[in-house]
Formats: structure tokens, C-alpha cells, sequence
């Protein structure tokens, strides 16, 4: 899965104008698709950290390509790693993570924010999108259960198992733990088209 580019080009005026923050960091950074927002908005760098090299290597070779002429663009670093164990302390201006919470099992998204604290300076901002809740009424609330129900199915015969379900770092929930963890929640409503009006970020 890869957030579509209709909805980072939301996101990315929520952050910044262009070259108004230092540094950023895509977690769990992928193909590149969020580095590639960010980099306008940045003076010095922008890291991305994934623990797929190969994806990476993906987003080296498209962000390459995507490059202006302009020598004076933020530069772009990687590293390989794991969300829950950043490998970094007070670095960067903000952290986003985008098309990737679902790869964070609820137990682990305690230790997941705090290392997304660790690797922010004081007064970073970590941003992500995210929605409400569905009811239990609703057909998106049944068809991500259903979808969440086959991936263990398919983790109890297929080793290793791969970890990614939905209805994972919602509203309210994730906003409790984000305050838990000193982090001041806004959220930002009706920013996005359909069919994808029921984000927010």
C-alpha cells in the first residue's frame, strides 16, 4: 500500500511552506512518498528508516529521479531499522508515518511513541493520518474485521508472520496515548477529498 499522492499534497501545506522547518523524518518511509513531500519544506535533510531495503532502495532510485536541478534541496539519507527502535535522539523538526500504523501491533504503540519522542527535538511535531473509529454498524467497520481475521489466520499457518490490520491508531485512542506521552494532539478535520473525506490528520 502506498498513501496516494492526493492526500499528501494536503498534508504537506499542515506542516510548512517550503524550506520552513531543518530536518524531518519519514518512518517507516517505504517507496518514498512521504520524503518526497517533505523534502521542499526542509533546509538541511530528510531521513527515511525502514526495515525493507529493498523498498528503500526503491525510494533512492524515484526520489533520484524526482530531483530539480536546484543544487540547494534538503538531502536525502536512509537507514535501515525498526520503528520501535529509532535510532535517533533530538534530531528532527518533525516525524511523519503514513500507509504503515497498521504494521504497529497495539501493544507495541506505546513503545512506538516514545520513539517517535526520542527522535524529536523539543517541540517536534510527529504527524500522521489517521481517522475516527467506524461504528459497529457499518460496512467498513465488518470489512476491516473480516480482513484483520484472515491476516491471523494466515500468521498461524505461514511463518514468519507478517504484521499489517486495520482499525489500528484511531481517534480517540491514539490521541490519549500521544497526550500520555507529552505530545499536544491537534487534528484537522474535512481536509481531505472523497473517498477519503473520513481521514484526518
Amino acid at each position: 500500500f502506498r498513501t496516494p499522492d492526493e492526500l499528501l499534497e494536503h498534508v504537506g501545506p499542515l506542516i510548512g511552506v517550503p524550506n520552513s522547518i531543518d530536518a524531518a523524518l519519514d518512518i517507516c518511509c517505504g517507496t518514498g512518498a512521504g520524503m518526497k513531500m517533505l523534502r521542499p519544506l526542509c533546509r538541511d535533510r530528510v531521513m527515511g528508516i525502514d526495515f525493507s531495503q529493498g523498498m528503500m532502495n526503491v525510494a533512492r532510485d524515484r526520489l533520484a529521479k524526482a530531483a530539480g536541478d536546484t543544487t540547494d534541496e534538503a538531502s536525502i539519507e536512509f537507514v535501515r531499522g525498526e520503528a520501535l527502535d529509532l535510532p535517533f535522539v533530538d534530531e528532527f523538526d518533525v516525524a511523519v508515518c503514513f500507509g504503515a500504523l497498521g504494521h504497529i501491533l497495539p501493544k507495541d504503540e506505546p513503545q512506538f511513541v516514545d520513539q517517535v519522542a526520542k527522535a524529536l527535538k523539543p517541540g517536534g511535531r510527529f504527524v500522521f493520518i489517521t481517522a475516527r473509529r467506524p461504528s459497529r454498524l457499518s460496512l467498513a467497520y465488518w470489512l476491516a474485521r473480516s480482513f484483520n481475521a484472515a491476516m491471523h489466520i494466515r500468521n498461524v499457518i505461514i511463518k514468519p508472520p507478517f504484521i499489517m490490520f486495520y482499525l489500528t491508531f484511531l481517534l480517540p485512542d491514539a490521541q490519549t496515548l500521544l497526550e500520555h506521552h507529552g505530545f499536544h494532539v491537534a487534528i484537522h478535520d474535512d481536509i481531505f477529498p472523497k473517498p477519503f473525506n473520513q481521514a484526518c490528520v
